[in-house]
This record gives structure tokens, C-alpha cells and sequence, in this order.
């Protein structure tokens, strides 16, 4: 083969892309590497967060239920796989980059803390400012591959931490990525809250049946579909003003009878009760979280212990409180 199988994709991307989709071969890293042989950077990218310890973390991460009694409910893990599936669906529509959103669907939400963001809340509360993204960008810069993080691509890493707040992501596929990541959270978080009982079908406001659906799949479907004709249309990635209006009006709904209920009052309590106690405890013996920690924090202890109990999973957060503060039989 007189070229690489990487140099025939990058080249491949040009004509086959739209013009204003990232190209992997314009991709920049902090620090030059040799490249490889078969992959764009971008797939690279990718393939180190799948293969990562803080991605597989998230399989006893809280998506809304603490340790839920079911096989069936969402994690952040599959979270971050449905959000990559749709992002996906909508970049392949829009002509974009689908290397780059998946690596950035699945890298989002790698800095979540155990219990949802009842552990983000607690964890600001302590030092002054928590955002999972934030943290996000620090575990994959810093709190990997011994601290020196995993020189992923500038545009993944932007797409990663502007997935959410008031930042906008750079790419056309960051942009694609934030709006995604609400549509997979609202469908799913919807579906597990019927499953739980939390709610039921009728509930759903007339406004967001009318406009995007009642079922998990056709809400799904309206979205995406809408995405990727008003962003064809409009010359930018953007949802419809009806379909936008409707999702708000989901958000909201889900808000009040899911995300803020009184159902989940008293486990998110309980929650937020464990990362609490585990914090002072690791903040006044250091020497029982891996010293490490300490080290990639510049010696910054309550910015070590944040890091630390951020990158906990649920069920070992729970284990570790059981450990330290409640008595054997």
C-alpha cells in the first residue's frame, strides 16, 4: 500500500464531509506523537476514552436512580452511549465528523460524581466550584496515564467542556453534542421514571405529546429529524423554534415530577450524607486515598480529596462508608 490507511481517510473526509466539518487531519494536540498507521486522531481519541478507567467508572454512576433495585436503568455509562448513538444519527445527516462526536459523547461525562449531581452540589459546596464537565477536562488532562492525562485533540476536549452550561463548542460536532446530550437525557430519564412508577404516560403535558411525541422512541425521533432539517436549513445546528419549545416544556415537566420529586428526596439525602462524611474523612487522613492524588494536585489536599472522591463509583462509595463508619457483626 503506497499510503497509510489514516492518510486515505483524512484525505477521504475532504470530499466526503461538509466544508465546515472538522477534518481529523487539522486536529492539534498539546503534545506531538508519532501518529498512527490506521487511525485518524480523532478515532485515537475515541478509543482511549472507551478503553479508560474513568469511562468504565461510569457503569456505577448514577444517571437519576442511586444503586436502583433493576437491571434495566440507565447508568452514566449507557448515558453516554445513547448520547453518542443519537449524536451520531445527526452527524451522519448533517455530513459532520462522526469520529470526533462519538469521542466527544462518550468523554462528556467522565468527571461526574458518585450520586448524580447531588455529589456535584456537594462537592461545590466544600471547595467553592464544582462542574462535572470541569472535571471532565481535568480527569482526561491530569488524573490519567500517571499525570500526564491523554493528550487527547483540542476540539475534543472544547466539545467536552462546553457539552453544557453558557460556553458553545467551536466544532459544528460539539454543538451537535450539546443539544444531543439533552435530547438522550430527557427520552431516557423519562423512560426509567416510568419504570420506576415515578410516573405514568398520561402525565406527559399535551404540549410535548403534540410536539415531539409520548413514547421514548417517536420523542427521539422528532428531535433528531428536526435537528438535522433546521440545522440543514438554518446554516447552523439548532432545533426548530416549535420543536425547541417543546423540549423546554419536557425539561421542565421532567424538573418538577422527576429530577426534583420527593420520591428521590430521601435517597439523594442519603447520598449526599455519605460523600460528606467520606470527604472530612479523607481530608483528615490523606493517607488512605492513593497518594497520587496528592501529588496531581500540587499538593493542594482539598483539591486532591475532590478529585479523588469525584472519581468514585456509587456502589464503592457506599462499600467505603460501610468500611469506615458502620460496625461489623
Amino acid at each position: 500500500m503506497s499510503e497509510v490507511l489514516r492518510e486515505r481517510i483524512e484525505k477521504e473526509e475532504y470530499l466526503r464531509l461538509s466544508p465546515r466539518a472538522a477534518k481529523s487531519a487539522e486536529a492539534k494536540r498539546t503534545r506531538k506523537e508519532k501518529e498512527c498507521s490506521i487511525r485518524t486522531m480523532f478515532q485515537r481519541d475515541r478509543d482511549r476514552i472507551l478503553h479508560s478507567k474513568p469511562f468504565r467508572r461510569l457503569k456505577h454512576k448514577t444517571q437519576v436512580y442511586i444503586a436502583p433495585a433493576g437491571d434495566h436503568y440507565r447508568t452514566r455509562m449507557t448515558h453516554s452511549l445513547e448520547v453518542a448513538q443519537i449524536c451520531r444519527t445527526v452527524g451522519r445527516g448533517l455530513r459532520l465528523n462522526e469520529d470526533l462526536i462519538e469521542a466527544i459523547a462518550l468523554g462528556h461525562d467522565v468527571g461526574h460524581t458518585p450520586f448524580g449531581h447531588v455529589g456535584e452540589e456537594v462537592l461545590a459546596s466544600i471547595i467553592g466550584r464544582f462542574e462535572h464537565n470541569e472535571q471532565s477536562v481535568r480527569i482526561l488532562t491530569v488524573l490519567t496515564e500517571d499525570g500526564a492525562g491523554m493528550n487527547l485533540t483540542e476540539q475534543v476536549l472544547d466539545g467536552i467542556l462546553h457539552h453544557t452550561g453558557e460556553g458553545i463548542p467551536q466544532t459544528l460536532e460539539g454543538q451537535v453534542v450539546k443539544i444531543g446530550d439533552r435530547i438522550a437525557y430527557l427520552c431516557h430519564d423519562y423512560d426509567d421514571a416510568l419504570r420506576a412508577g415515578l410516573l405514568k404516560a398520561v402525565d406527559l403535558p399535551q404540549g410535548v405529546q403534540k410536539g415531539i411525541g409520548s413514547s421514548t422512541s417517536q420523542m427521539i425521533t422528532s428531535m433528531v429529524i428536526d435537528l438535522i432539517s433546521t440545522s440543514e436549513e438554518k446554516g447552523k445546528i439548532c432545533l426548530s423554534a416549535e420543536i425547541a419549545e417543546a423540549m423546554e416544556e419536557f425539561r421542565l415537566f421532567m424538573f418538577e415530577r422527576v429530577y426534583l420529586s420527593n420520591a428521590l428526596k430521601e435517597e439523594r439525602s442519603k447520598g449526599r450524607h455519605i460523600l460528606e462524611i467520606l470527604f472530612d474523612y479523607y481530608l483528615h487522613h490523606p493517607e488512605v486515598f492513593p497518594p497520587e492524588y496528592l501529588k496531581w494536585a500540587d499538593g493542594d489536599l482539598l483539591r486532591a480529596v475532590a478529585d479523588y472522591t469525584a472519581g468514585l463509583t456509587d456502589n464503592y462509595a457506599i462499600r467505603t462508608f460501610k468500611h469506615f463508619f458502620i460496625p461489623r457483626e
